[in-house]
């Protein structure tokens, strides 16, 4: 049984209980009996032993007793020398107190009795460490205690270096979040699995983070790999450290081990593919909902074998340091296919069944399927609803002759537009659709401009072949587009609406300067851009003489405006008061901006306000660069006369 109570409370209950156990009668020993066994845990003849003997006489002291060598008077100068010396450990202080000892006596802040100076002496490391632990325990900070939880010491701990060439089989899985900028809801993720020894790679969607959802998808994972899964590797998010993964992997015999918390690097081979794979086919975007799952479960279906087949990887095969210069050498870059048809643990049918399926694949429908699949699903990020048919036949034609001239449009991945469309824009072509959705007038179709870009047909009408809203619906979109015209809500669409009339301009003079077109549009219209837009303005004009280029524009060498010397464009706002500031700097160097204008607003209240902080903090810096500059220069002649004065 159990031993409930320590030792003493066990001796001095059998001493309470003993002489009424003597003097009961056998009845009542026995329930006395039965009551200290239950609780000193005691088996039953010990304790009748225990009850039975004679009261035991004091413990005799046993052994001698070492006498204390140091008093209280010692261990009071060792704390002394211990802070004098910056609180070092007992092996430096050790040393220490040869040198430290003389030195304070010498300049007087130090005087010890000769017994008391040849017992600090003489006191070991240990000593020191010993009679220091109350005083250090005191002053020393206490860090709370990281406790691991008990899911995560079940599975081992693997690190980058611990694969040492696995076979196929070995993968490390992540999730990749599909969140956007706004990292909260739910949203879909992409399971991403890759193997260490062939690099490939599969992905499959989920509509949330959720463990019974993850172990569901990884079920059918392994119908599709080319090699038995031996081994897997995650990270220490809860969606893969739980009970569910664990005896998931324990029913099929795989090996689960973690990475190492705020580790990446253990996790390399994943990262490398979240970010070659999946932030490539489907960049940043925002995408939620069952809808998305299903257009991105054929996303992946089409690009798995396209990147398996398809796509060269490098594989690191050595790495030396000497020094700073870190030399790698790669082995010849390969598909995942051909490194498993090179691999002696693959077996011979395995080896035939992927060459038979890599010689029915055709790369160019493949990847026309991944283009379809991305339109998909920007246009679900967008809002809208695209219809997905798998019945539907590519017509590959028309995406072959957009090959060779699809770089002249630059970035052709639909989910990697250089410039998403604002807010009011998306609002506005959601309600052209529905309207032309409906049977209204609208202009023949000879009217209209068909440009094909990545296989996909995008009509751009000519202004008579706009489609006619409803009043109220273009009364509503006018006032959409002056109230983002008038609160600039974000820098980089705020010359969305004029840009047009921008791009007239540059193709009548390429060459023109961006600031000098920025300063016309200013001018043309008043109060409506500012100079904090000028760089993104300037980016806009870069990126349109890059297309220009593209296309065929030759751009000369861009001109310049004549500028004179600048000179101050705006009267000085602390002119009058500069003086006083600069006495009131001189007499509390370490006031800020802000309480310095506070100051002056109380004594001029009609002067200043908060308009004013930016101007007097650039003042401030430039005053105390200026005197530091004094001051070196002050310590530098200081310096000077003393050296030279006599000696």
């Amino acid at each position: 049984m159990k031993k409930t109570l320590t030792r003493e409370a066990r001796v001095q209950l059998a001493s309470s209980l003993r002489r009424r156990y003597q003097a009961a009668s056998s009845r009542s020993k026995k329930q006395i009996l039965s009551e200290f066994v239950a609780v000193s845990g005691y088996h039953p003849k010990y304790a009748i032993h225990l009850l039975n003997a004679a009261e035991p006489s004091a413990p005799a002291r046993r052994g001698r007793v070492r006498p204390t060598i140091y008093d209280d008077a010692a261990k009071q100068a060792l704390i002394v020398l211990w802070e004098a010396s910056d609180r070092v450990c007992g092996k430096r202080l050790k040393p220490l107190l040869r040198i430290l000892v003389p030195s304070l006596e010498r300049h007087g802040h130090l005087k010890l009795d000769n017994l008391i100076r040849t017992k600090v002496l003489a006191m070991s490391a240990a000593t020191i460490d010993r009679l220091l632990r109350a005083p250090r325990n005191a002053t020393r900070a206490r860090k709370p205690r990281r406790v691991t939880p008990e899911i995560r010491r079940r599975i081992a701990v693997r690190t980058f270096a611990d694969w040492n060439e696995p076979p196929p089989g070995s993968m490390e899985m992540d999730l990749v979040a599909h969140c956007g900028d706004m990292n909260r809801g739910s949203y879909v993720h992409s399971l991403v699995l890759t193997d260490i020894a062939s690099g490939w790679t599969e992905c499959a969607p989920l509509v949330v983070r959720e463990s019974t959802l993850l172990v569901e998808a990884l079920e059918r994972v392994p119908q599709g790999l080319p090699f038995p899964l031996l081994a897997l590797d995650v990270d220490n998010g809860s969606e893969f450290v739980n009970e569910t993964m664990i005896q998931y992997c324990l029913r099929h015999g795989i090996e689960l081990t973690r990475s190492r918390p705020y580790r990446k690097n253990d996790q390399a081979w994943i990262e490398q593919k979240n970010g070659s794979i999946v932030r490539k086919l489907l960049g940043y975007r925002r995408f939620e909902g069952i809808a998305a799952a299903q257009v991105l479960s054929r996303l992946y279906g089409a690009s798995r074998l396209f990147v398996n087949f398809f796509q060269p990887s490098f594989k690191l095969a050595e790495k030396h340091r000497q020094g700073a210069q870190v030399t790698k050498r790669y082995h010849p870059p390969e598909t995942p296919c051909e490194r498993l048809l090179s691999a002696e643990t693959v077996s011979d049918a395995t080896k035939i069944k992927l060459r038979e399926v890599g010689s029915a694949l055709d790369p160019l429908q493949l990847l026309e399927e991944v283009r379809a699949m991305q339109s998909h699903m920007v246009m679900l990020a967008d809002g809208g609803t695209p219809s997905v048919s798998s019945a539907d036949r590519p017509d590959l034609s028309a995406f072959l002759s957009s090959l060779s001239s699809a770089w002249r449009s630059g970035e052709v991945r639909p989910t990697h537009s250089l410039e998403a469309k604002p807010r009011y824009l998306r609002r506005i072509q959601t309600l052209v659709q529905r309207t032309a959705a409906a049977p209204r007038q609208v202009a023949p179709p000879s009217q209209a401009k068909v440009v094909s870009i990545a296989a996909q047909p995008v009509i751009i009408p000519d202004p008579p072949a706009v489609p006619k809203l409803d009043p109220e619906v273009e009364q509503q979109c006018e006032l959409q587009r002056k109230e983002l015209a008038r609160r600039h809500i974000q820098r980089r669409h705020a010359f969305t609406l004029i840009w047009p009339l921008v791009c007239r301009r540059l193709e009548s003079r390429p060459n023109i300067n961006a600031s000098e077109l920025f300063d016309e549009l200013r001018a043309q219209y008043p109060g409506r851009f500012h100079c904090g837009q000028l760089n993104a303005f300037i980016h806009r004009v870069r990126l349109w003489r890059d297309d220009a280029r593209a296309r065929g524009v030759m751009i000369g060498k861009r001109t310049h405006r004549n500028t004179q010397s600048r000179s101050r464009r705006r009267p000085d706002p602390f002119h009058a008061h500069w003086a006083e500031m600069l006495q009131r700097l001189d007499a509390d160097p370490d006031q800020t901006a802000l309480e310095l204008l506070i100051d002056f607003q109380g004594r001029y209240p009609d002067r200043y306000n908060a308009r004013h902080l930016r101007t007097l903090q650039r003042r401030l810096k430039i005053w105390r660069r200026e005197a530091v500059q004094r001051l070196i220069c002050e310590m530098q002649g200081f310096t000077t006369n003393v050296g030279s004065g006599p000696g």
